[in-house]
């Protein structure tokens, strides 16, 4: 649930301040775009209905052990796993990603990102900065921009929803809508929410209290002091539509889909990992889901991988999952004709250091990286960049990992260059001058 930071307080009936806050979870985010709404309705139009799925790998997965393999380096470097091939003629990755090999041709798989810090938080993939900066100056998560900017496309589904658990390191889960207002978070629907949108699993009295919780937002509000919620009554109406509506129930109800896809997809755990997330690969199928229905922007957080010890174990262990559920979300792309309109984006926080440590495992390693893009309508079925010898460092077509994010706005119909306003009003740009969408696969 959306939570809003501050001090606990507690109230005459049991609850604190937090609780309250994170009440409205749905309710608060994402769903505040009158404005929008009116001038779309007024011009008779609706938007084109791009979107993006991104997952984010929580801790950092090893690129040398999945998609840059360096068979010819010593064995400190190159670990155990052996290479095999790819629908892409030359081009291989680890052997224990064989589904994700047949589905190279609907890949753009990148090697060579670079400008990353060595910092263990999601900040970096979802807002574009770094997290200390992010926070201080307000920096959005990518999904609050494409709401800012784009709007709904259904009245009564999210245009950002954040699959994002509440993982116990912190920093992993999502960034806010910074400088954008809350009005522009995302939907949670981590951590059991999706029972209660799933309307069959949830028994309508539950509705009621919701509602009535709710119905006392005013009351309340002048009790909160020091907390972003100025407006929030404005959103009220629209969450508790998006509450009692079936559309976004049906998409996370993942029992309506073909029973074939799902075994397709895996279903994995809601168990998390470590201090990440879990592997969940019904959060996939729902991603998917969700766009359908009308989401403009998806997150996903997936997995653990922050392998500084027993790395090669671990993999073993989990790749096959993570092999399965991936290739399935990238096929299925495909298969229902949605390549040309989601873009699906994986990718973590940094690589894993080159040298096998003496716990067999890799360390963070910020030179250089790995990301996995299909679908958008972007040119795949290809690998960009490469490193050296060891998988160090970049040395063909760096690609900072500020142009992925371009990318993905590029993918989605907006400047990434464009400016939009805060709170009071001051226009603030998406990205920097500097972040490129990447040119290979436009």
């Amino acid at each position: 649930m959306l939570t809003l930071g501050g001090p606990s307080y507690r109230y005459c009936d049991g609850r604190s301040r937090r609780s309250f806050l994170k009440l409205g979870a749905l309710a608060m985010g994402g769903l505040g775009l009158p404005g929008l709404l009116r001038a779309e309705q007024a011009a008779g139009i609706g938007r084109s209905h791009k979107a993006v799925i991104m997952v984010y790998l929580s801790g950092g997965i090893s690129h040398q052990d999945t998609f840059d393999l360096k068979p010819e380096a010593p064995a400190e470097i190159r670990g155990e796993f052996n290479p095999i091939d790819t629908a892409l003629p030359g081009v291989r990755f680890g052997e224990l990603l064989p589904m994700l090999s047949r589905s190279a041709d609907k890949l753009a798989v990148i090697r060579s990102i670079v400008g990353l810090r060595d910092e263990h938080t999601s900040w970096q993939n979802l807002t574009g900065y770094p997290m200390t900066q992010a926070q201080r100056e307000g920096k959005p998560h990518f999904g609050s921009v494409v709401s800012r900017v784009q709007g709904v496309v259904d009245p009564v589904v999210p245009p950002f929803v954040d699959l994002f658990p509440t993982m116990q390191h912190r920093p992993y889960n999502s960034g806010g809508p910074g400088h954008l207002g809350l009005s522009y978070a995302g939907a949670r629907l981590g951590d059991g929410d999706q029972e209660l949108m799933t309307q069959t699993t949830v028994e309508p009295a539950r509705f009621d209290r919701r509602r009535a919780l709710l119905d006392r937002f005013d009351d309340w509000r002048r009790d909160v002091d020091s907390q972003p919620v100025a407006g929030l009554d404005a959103f009220y109406q629209r969450a508790f539509n998006v509450l009692t509506s079936d559309t976004v129930a049906r998409a996370l109800d993942v029992t309506k889909e073909d029973p074939k896809v799902r075994d397709r997809y895996g279903i994995g755990s809601s168990k998390h990992l470590g201090d990440g997330a879990p592997m969940w690969n019904d959060q996939l199928l729902m991603a998917r889901r969700l766009v359908e229905a009308g989401a403009r922007v998806v997150t996903v957080a997936y997995g653990f991988w922050d392998t500084h010890g027993n790395n090669f174990n671990h993999l073993r262990n989990h790749l096959p999952l993570f092999d399965q559920g991936i290739s399935a979300l990238v096929d299925d792309i495909h298969a229902r004709g949605l390549d040309q309109d989601v873009t699906v984006v994986v990718w973590g926080e940094f690589g894993r250091t080159p040298k096998v440590n003496k716990d067999a495992g890799r360390d963070h390693w910020a030179p250089v990286s790995n990301a996995l893009i299909a679908g958008g309508g972007l040119n795949v079925g290809q690998v960009i960049g490469s490193t050296d010898k060891h998988a160090a460092y970049a040395v063909a077509s760096p690609i900072h990992y500020q142009d992925v994010l371009a990318t993905v706005y590029h993918a989605m119909g907006i400047d990434p260059h464009a400016f939009v306003d805060d709170l009071a009003g001051r226009p603030i740009p998406i990205l920097p001058s500097t972040a490129r969408p990447i040119r290979a696969l436009i």
